[in-house]
């Protein structure tokens, strides 16, 4: 994927992370792509070395895989500063 697919990639699959997992975070559009994009990353490292495979190209399972990450990224993002959900 190119650098703009990742950006998009990152800002749906933040955005619909920051819906399914609300509480008080930093918003911004900038924001949400970091935590998309970041989220996809953890969640393919998770994802592999759970033994689920290797989590390639643009796909359901790898949409999938990146909002769950970026939830995780969430959750740590409020355990550090000390935030909770709504």
């Amino acid at each position: 994927m190119g650098i703009i697919s990742w950006i998009v990639f990152g800002l749906i699959a933040g955005a619909l992370a920051k819906f399914l997992f609300p509480g008080d975070d930093p918003g911004g559009c900038i924001v949400t792509i970091i935590i998309g994009v970041v989220g996809a990353m953890v969640g393919g490292f998770i994802m592999t070395g759970l033994g689920y495979g290797t989590v390639t190209g643009f796909n359901l399972y790898s949409f999938f895989v990146a909002i769950l990450g970026s939830m995780v990224v969430l959750a740590i993002y409020r355990v550090l500063m000390g935030r909770k959900a709504e």
